[in-house]
């Protein structure tokens, strides 16, 4: 049996976030909300004894022992892990497969040529290639990784903000279903694909939901371009219940109220055919 399971849906920085005393982080110190981990996805193919993380957050001990406890223990902490760039949250989990930590033994790290040239050449990270605590595996613009005969991940380019590294999302391909994953990208019309289209590709589409709506943080939200939640509804309105119910929202900000267990915007959009990641949530592939 193969299948994703989701392991996280916040934003780089987790909720609640770092010194936010708004009432969205609020309602969790006063009980009324989960704690949500950073957005990630994992991999679990139980016939092959295999499991791999899509991105390595900061919250990765949690997470790789989520796979453990809860779908596979293969006395592996992990079979390896798909970068899809170097945003805080999407990366600097791998601080805890270094020496200070697990001290890992060549742990395949797929990464974008920019992306595994940032891991190589600036420290902390390193470190983990000299010590071998990694082992860096070069991904191409729409190239494909076969982990078995019946697994296949592809690797493809999309527009970010991209200071150290490129940033990529991925199609995984199981024996009878497949999944797009898409945590960051900056407007869905900037990129060369249609995202209508290739949603109906696939059977699940997990896509960046960062921001509901625009006005949502007090900075300029062009200094942090995401597709809001609203456009994304906006852009698949006139396609069908079946295309709108692949989408599954992750990648959420402190600030958005979809991030919530229960909230009435979360109830609407649902009704509409959309659906939200969960923590825990599995997908067959």
């Amino acid at each position: 049996m193969q299948y994703i399971t989701v392991l996280g849906i916040a934003q780089d920085a987790g909720f609640p976030q770092i010194n936010c005393n708004k009432v969205c982080c609020e309602a969790f110190y006063k009980g009324e909300e989960s704690k949500k981990l950073i957005s990630c996805l994992g991999l679990v193919d139980l016939k092959h004894n295999k499991k791999w993380l899509f991105d390595a957050t900061p919250d990765v001990a949690a997470q790789t022992q989520l796979l453990k406890e809860n779908h596979l223990d293969n006395n592996k902490v992990i079979d390896g892990v798909f970068l899809t760039h170097a945003h805080i949250g999407h990366y600097t989990g791998l601080m805890y497969f270094g020496r200070e930590a697990l001290g890992g033994n060549s742990i395949p790290v797929y990464a974008m040529p920019k992306m595994k040239s940032f891991i190589e050449n600036n420290g902390p990270w390193s470190q983990l290639v000299k010590l071998n605590n990694i082992d860096l595996k070069t991904l191409r613009n729409d190239s494909i990784i076969t982990l078995n005969s019946k697994l296949k991940v592809t690797s493809f380019l999309v527009p970010h903000r991209d200071e150290f590294s490129e940033t990529v999302g991925y199609k995984i391909e199981g024996q009878n279903k497949s999944a797009l994953f898409i945590p960051d990208i900056n407007k869905w019309q900037l990129w060369e694909k249609s995202i209508i289209e290739e949603v109906k590709k696939v059977d699940y589409a997990f896509l960046d939901a960062t921001f509901f709506k625009e006005g949502e943080i007090p900075r300029p939200m062009s200094e942090v371009p995401h597709p809001f939640i609203q456009e994304t509804i906006k852009l698949f309105e006139k396609e069908s219940n079946t295309t709108k119910n692949k989408i599954h929202f992750i990648h959420f900000n402190h600030t958005n109220p979809t991030l919530k267990d229960k909230h009435k915007l979360k109830d609407s959009i649902q009704n509409l055919g959309f659906h939200f990641a969960k923590q825990g949530a599995v997908y067959g592939l």
